[in-house]
């Protein structure tokens, strides 16, 4: 590939993503894009998804031999085959094509590079290429815009070629047994009442706070223990508070604060886990410990520093391997396990919403709202029993 996407790591902020050349250079039109994206406050991952679109395009156009500024009608047509297959156009190939990206990273990454398109022509007035991708819509209102095409379609238009990301299902769940598989899976307590020491307590208390409050792992992985808020008599919370300082760019979707009531059984693991870590010494190498992020490395890497993403997938696929859980099951399937578990307990929609951090109800039922329609979840286990533990869930 000629073009590459390229992290950025600077002593003041987090890390980024830009496109370089075959120069090892950044592309100067797709730099501005993606200086564009974080103006507006796209999360680091997000602008990562449209690099990865961008150096595709541009490895496509380097090859060709053609300027981004000039493009032919069947160019956006080979650059999906591209993606699909990873063949540039005139390559020859013995056998059958594999298949290279899946449907939905297809989709994402052609979705990058119309809204690059979009945004020349509407930022700097260079709309040839937008007029040889997009074309005229007989409908009379304008088709919605994806939030990752970063650009709403002007009313009137849809792009030239329309990329199916394949058959929607309905949203992947666990059951609470499946999720008891889980939490058991890290750490058990035993019968005197004790938790096993090490990084088997951090991640079922991981797990166990995705599975009670809904949390992207993001969100999660952000959290400082002053986020939360435990021993004070009343209801335990935990406030949701959107940062972009997190090394390993775990942050807050949307940027929306809110505020997530849990049970006590999840506030007692939580002490626990305080704990274990005093009495690692936590507390004397962090020099504000309540400001510090809550999970933090135990047993590998730098000591009490935050964990990685990939740590949980990790600690994932070795779950998995115990067996009694789906093969490909990844820690957002909580979330989704959350607000159904919540629906179908009887909670309404609107609290469920603000719970998750959803900008509006249409998205939370969008997603969930196929559950209390469906008999046969309710066979799954006694879901109000599940969330009976979850005090102050059911709150306005």
């Amino acid at each position: 590939m000629v073009a590459a996407v390229q992290r950025i790591v600077t002593g003041s902020g987090p890390a980024t993503y830009t496109v370089v050349g075959p120069d090892h250079l950044p592309i100067r039109v797709a730099e501005d894009y993606l200086a564009f994206l974080r103006a507006g406050e796209m999360s680091p991952h997000t602008v990562r998804a449209y690099a990865a679109g961008l150096a595709a395009w541009f490895s496509l156009l380097e090859a060709g031999g053609h300027p981004w500024q000039e493009i032919p009608a069947s160019l956006f047509g080979q650059f999906l085959a591209y993606l699909r297959t990873g063949d540039l156009p005139g390559t020859p190939r013995i056998g059958p094509s594999p298949v290279r990206l899946a449907a939905s990273s297809v989709q994402l990454r052609a979705a990058a590079v119309l809204a690059f398109y979009r945004w020349l022509a509407d930022a700097h007035g260079i709309d040839a290429p937008a007029r040889v991708l997009f074309t005229a819509s007989r409908r009379g209102r304008g088709r919605y815009a994806p939030l990752l095409t970063g650009i709403a379609e002007p009313k009137g238009s849809s792009p030239l070629f329309r990329v199916r990301s394949g058959p929607k299902s309905r949203t992947p769940l666990l059951s609470p047994d499946q999720v008891h598989v889980i939490l058991d899976g890290c750490a058990r307590q035993e019968l005197d009442g004790a938790w096993p020491h090490g990084a088997g307590l951090r991640d079922r208390l991981l797990f166990a706070t995705l599975a009670e409050t809904g949390m992207r792992l993001g969100e999660a992985l952000g959290l400082r223990h002053c986020d939360l808020h435990a021993g004070q008599g009343g209801t335990p919370f935990i406030d949701v508070v959107p940062r972009q300082d997190h090394p390993h760019l775990a942050r807050v979707k949307g940027g929306r604060e809110r505020r997530i009531y849990i049970g006590d059984d999840l506030e007692a693991l939580y002490s626990e886990y305080v704990w274990q870590l005093v009495d690692a010494g936590a507390d004397i190498a962090i020099e504000n410990f309540a400001s510090h992020f809550l999970f933090v490395n135990i047993v590998h890497g730098q000591p009490f520093a935050p964990i990685r993403p990939e740590t949980v997938y990790t600690k994932v696929k070795s779950l998995t391997k115990q067996g009694g859980l789906p093969k490909r099951w990844t820690p957002h399937w909580l979330r989704h396990t959350h607000a159904s578990a919540l629906l179908l307990a009887g909670c309404p929609p609107h609290v469920v919403m603000r719970r998750l951090g959803h900008a509006d109800v249409q998205t939370t039922l969008s997603h969930y709202g196929w559950v209390t329609e469906d008999a046969e979840m309710r066979t799954l286990a006694d879901w109000r029993a599940f969330t009976s533990g979850w005090r102050g869930v059911f709150d306005g």
